[in-house]
């Protein structure tokens, strides 16, 4: 079970996210469209950024986190079709199944991204939905082998205002490279896709991204072999790269039989 990981409270009441085209990426080829009138399980909501987007179209949302379902809550007054859950999607059994189980951006902070998808197949009907979005090994060089250690070291133990000073400060040096050298078509530079996206977002949005890169008490980074596993034993498996650094997976429950939650 994963520890009660005070991060992510702090990260939800510092900063909030309402950027809904990332998220209609993350989820692509699927839109909200594809949701109307379904039952879904949102596997770490957060802040409960991606749940406004959801709740408008799905018949019903079940927003589960490790620790910030009530602030989500407080945020998303007026959603009557949702219920919210704290637990821990590695370890939870809600006792039923779901036409659609979303979890963007989570499942690669858990301790065993594996195990924590398999416990989100549990949660799917016969022909059910599954649509993850995890950050990937290849092209992350630059996280996994400089920013990563420099966070476990350095930034881990600080306190989280601390941290998101810092993430201003990075975030504030990034314009002139990202509006400079990244507009020249020099596609060999590390997170040139990537960085496109920044020049799209507000600076309170990528400031949240990069503070989430800094805060996450752990992070793992999927090759594309482990990221295709964690739809086994779904059909319809899909794959897809992100900008280069991240991947949209997803598949259906067989038909014929689900495993009981």
């Amino acid at each position: 079970m994963q520890p009660q990981q005070s991060e992510w409270k702090d990260q939800w009441t510092l900063l909030e996210d309402q950027e809904q085209f990332l998220f209609l990426d993350w989820i692509h080829p699927f839109t909200l469209e594809d949701f109307r009138g379904l039952e879904v399980l949102e596997a770490g909501c957060g802040g409960g950024q991606h749940t406004r987007f959801l709740a408008p179209h799905a018949r019903s949302v079940t927003a589960v986190d490790l620790n910030t379902a009530e602030l989500a809550r407080q945020r998303c007054q007026g959603l009557d079709n949702v219920q919210w859950v704290e637990a821990d999607i590695a370890a939870m059994d809600l006792g039923r199944r779901f036409d659609v189980v979303l979890s963007i951006g989570v499942v690669h902070h858990t301790d065993d991204p594996e195990a924590t998808a398999a416990n989100l197949r549990r949660h799917l009907k016969p022909g059910g939905l599954l649509v993850l979005w995890v950050y990937a090994q290849e092209g992350n060089g630059w996280m996994r082998w400089l920013v990563e250690p420099l966070r476990r070291v350095f930034l881990a133990p600080l306190p989280r205002r601390v941290v998101l000073v810092i993430s201003r400060l990075v975030t504030a040096l990034l314009y002139a490279p990202v509006h400079t050298l990244y507009r020249l078509p020099l596609r060999f530079l590390p997170y040139y896709d990537y960085f496109g996206n920044f020049r799209r977002l507000s600076f309170q949005r990528n400031l949240l991204n990069v503070f989430d890169k800094l805060n996450a008490p752990q992070t793992q980074f999927l090759s594309r072999q482990r990221a295709e596993g964690l739809t086994e034993g779904l059909t319809d498996r899909r794959i897809s790269p992100y900008m280069g650094v991240s991947w949209r997976v997803s598949g259906r429950a067989p038909l014929e039989a689900a495993s009981p939650v």
